[in-house]
């Protein structure tokens, strides 16, 4: 790791810092008033709990070495595959995972391509086939998904935030080996589907691949009727930079993440019911500064009103709670955020993810429990790890657990598909620059905090922690996910804390 200031200098490092970050957001306004931390869990025995603040990895812990051990609060790991790093984001399907590729990492070493993991035996997964098509190799990003329904797994290629064409699908009745199902359009490079691609999803009937871009933001409906044939019926163009999604149970409403900061609802019926000409018509367009890079949305209901959990990826947003029965007035009703992400914490934050790289603490992707009365949330807090939260009463979000895997702290040479460590050369944790302008903003930032001995590190950042980013998928108490650093990762909430609800049916959204 690069410190490019002496011990004496760090202050001057500090300025050099906010520098950097203030460019990307000095002129964002300040955030709305928000809700306080969620309540902290209550380790029981045998748990390695946090030793700072809620959700952080304290700089003290980074250079001692104790984040090698990792954190958790009861939860434990069954099993693990870390192969050579695991993408951005990974899917489960019945006993099998699928670890998605970041590109050009995963073509450095061995075994290129998407991983498929047998988890008959949570504790001993085994790697059983990869899947090489051109997507495959070309980087999945947050792509790679699953229909159960269909028994169908979607991928497509996105070498570099947004990716056009290659788009790969696959039989997964037999889940430990993939069968392509479409040689021709979208596997062979010279017939491409006119697609651009950051994330991707599934209607909830699995007839319909949506791809969005982030730049532009087009988003395109792929017919999958055929998969051996996939069309595009439908493109539009409805924000500059679009991210992920969720549906309503019957396919007839997109919500769609707006990584400006916010969320639209789409009309999408005319696709579902295959209209000849479809029109999709905005019904609602949800902006908030609290928080930006909204990366998908999880639909559930409470009591048979509908809500959406929609998660920011960057700005310490956390995961807001939307009512969405008024869906062209949808209101926000609750936020779940960790202290680390109080705009009272941001010096904090400097001083300790200084040196880690782009990434602080933010929510990446949440899955709930079963999308009808949802019991728990569990979801990747990027390097604050798996956070999991009784969801119960929405008025009254707690936290229940966390899993913080172990750092793998000087290992970015062997972690080729580790986007983590192929971002290592970067110090400054620059997506959090709006956050931490709003806490200046405020007058919440005090420069004595964010002083540590990784503050003015604004290269070659080590992994002194993990980036969790893939939702962890529920199988009763266990939750299967995969971080960036470890890999495939199947973990087990303590019976004490955690109780699978009947009908249990993790659900991510899309």
């Amino acid at each position: 790791m690069t410190r490019l200031f002496t011990p004496a200098a760090r202050r001057y490092g500090l300025a050099a810092v906010a520098v950097l970050l203030m460019p990307l957001g000095i002129a964002a306004p300040p955030p709305a008033a928000g809700a306080p931390a969620a309540h902290t869990a209550d380790c029981l025995p045998g748990s390695l709990p946090e030793t700072g603040l809620q959700g952080d990895v304290p700089a003290a812990d980074r250079d001692s070495g104790r984040s090698r051990d990792g954190f958790r609060c009861n939860m434990r790991m069954l099993g693990s595959s870390a192969g050579r790093g695991g993408g951005i984001t990974s899917v489960t399907f019945d006993h099998c995972a699928y670890v998605g590729t970041f590109f050009p990492g995963n073509l450095l070493g061995p075994d290129e391509g998407v991983r498929v993991l047998d988890v008959a035996d949570p504790s001993a997964p085994v790697h059983t086939t990869t899947l090489t098509e051109p997507a495959m190799l070309a980087g999945t990003w947050e792509s790679l998904k699953v229909n159960a329904a269909r028994k169908l797994l979607v991928g497509a290629g996105v070498p570099a935030l947004t990716g056009a064409g290659l788009l790969s699908v696959y039989d997964i009745s037999d889940c430990a080996h993939p069968r392509l199902l479409n040689p021709g359009p979208g596997t062979d490079l010279a017939l491409p589907v006119p697609i651009t691609a950051h994330e991707g999803g599934f209607s909830p009937d699995g007839r319909t691949y949506w791809a969005s871009g982030t730049a532009p933001g087009l988003l395109s409906a792929v017919d999958l009727t055929d998969p051996a044939e996939p069309r595009v019926i439908w493109q539009g163009l409805p924000g500059l930079s679009m991210h992920g999604f969720g549906f309503s149970p019957d396919g007839n409403r997109m919500y769609l993440a707006d990584n400006m900061g916010g969320l639209k609802i789409l009309d999408v019926a005319a696709v579902q019911r295959r209209d000849p000409e479809p029109r999709v018509p905005e019904l609602a367009d949800m902006t908030w500064t609290d928080g930006w890079a909204t990366q998908h949305a999880v639909p559930v209901t409470y009591g048979g009103t509908p809500y959406v959990f929609a998660v920011d990826e960057a700005g310490s947003g956390g995961v807001k709670l939307i009512d969405v029965s008024d869906e062209r007035r949808p209101r926000l009703t609750q936020s779940i955020k960790l202290a680390i992400n109080l705009p009272e914490n941001q010096d904090s934050m400097v001083a300790s993810a200084s040196g880690g790289s782009l990434f602080a603490y933010d929510a990446h992707y949440c899955a709930a429990d079963r999308p009808v009365d949802p019991t728990a949330l569990a979801c990747s807090w990027t390097s604050s790890g798996i956070r999991v939260f009784d969801v119960r009463d929405p008025g009254a979000i707690r936290e229940i657990g966390y899993f913080n895997p172990p750092a793998r702290t000087g290992e970015n040479a062997g972690l080729w598909n580790s986007p983590h460590a192929l971002a290592s050369i970067i110090g400054p944790p620059l997506l959090a620059a709006p956050t931490l302008a709003q806490s200046m903003l405020q007058g919440a930032f005090d420069p004595a905090q964010a002083l540590s001995s990784r503050t003015g590190t604004l290269a070659f950042g080590d992994l002194s922690t993990d980036w969790c980013f893939s939702p962890p998928e529920w199988r009763g108490n266990q939750l299967w996910t995969t971080c960036a650093d470890n890999g495939f990762l199947a973990l087990e909430l303590a019976p004490e804390v955690y109780t699978p609800p009947a009908g249990q049916s993790s659900t991510t959204g899309s």
